[in-house]
């Protein structure tokens, strides 16, 4: 169903409208906020925080971007302030890394490169993970995410830019076994 009709249908209280706009974004949503807050019961509440905000707050959408941009921009600003509530947050790896039985070798290879990845992204700020893992996650375009960032395009662009350039020299080196 169209995201925008289901956001009308929410502003009726239509319960079952909310129900098929939060099944269809929770788990995006989990993979975004995982990104940058690195713990699960944070994760959870964030999710849970942005969706009561699309269940009683359906009329702060404009529909001067898509129903999804709205969505990851409150979560966006939901994760900023769950994260100024906390010291360094503490990553679960074991709940970001798939299992696959079928070829141990495979399997602890792509584990270990999982790890590597995910601990030079541990180090970015906030926003340039929110920037790759938008636009490598989630298939956002810049536009977008600036929407989403509420920041210029050339923002998010600069800060794709130094995000890849700080894993480029984070990773040299350290995958090449791997890949």
């Amino acid at each position: 169903m169209d995201e925008v009709r289901l956001l009308e249908r929410i502003a009726e209280r239509d319960l079952l409208a909310f129900e098929t706009l939060y099944r269809a974004y929770h788990p995006r949503l989990t993979r975004f906020l995982t990104s940058m807050l690195h713990r699960p019961h944070l994760v959870e509440e964030a999710v849970n925080d942005t969706m009561m905000v699309v269940w009683k707050r359906p009329d702060k959408f404009n529909g001067a971007s898509k129903v999804s941009t709205w969505i990851f921009a409150v979560a966006y600003r939901t994760a900023l302030k769950a994260r100024s509530r906390f010291d360094e947050p503490v990553e679960d790896r074991a709940d970001l890394e798939p299992v696959d039985d079928t070829d141990p070798e495979r399997s602890l290879g792509q584990r270990q490169v999982s790890g590597v990845l995910l601990e030079a992204m541990s180090k970015l700020s906030p926003e340039h993970r929110a920037v790759l893992d938008l636009t490598y996650f989630h298939d956002v375009g810049y536009r977008e995410i600036a929407e989403i960032l509420d920041c210029p395009v050339g923002t998010v662009k600069t800060r794709m830019h130094h995000a890849r350039r700080y894993l480029k020299n984070m990773l040299a080196g350290r995958l090449g076994d791997w890949l």
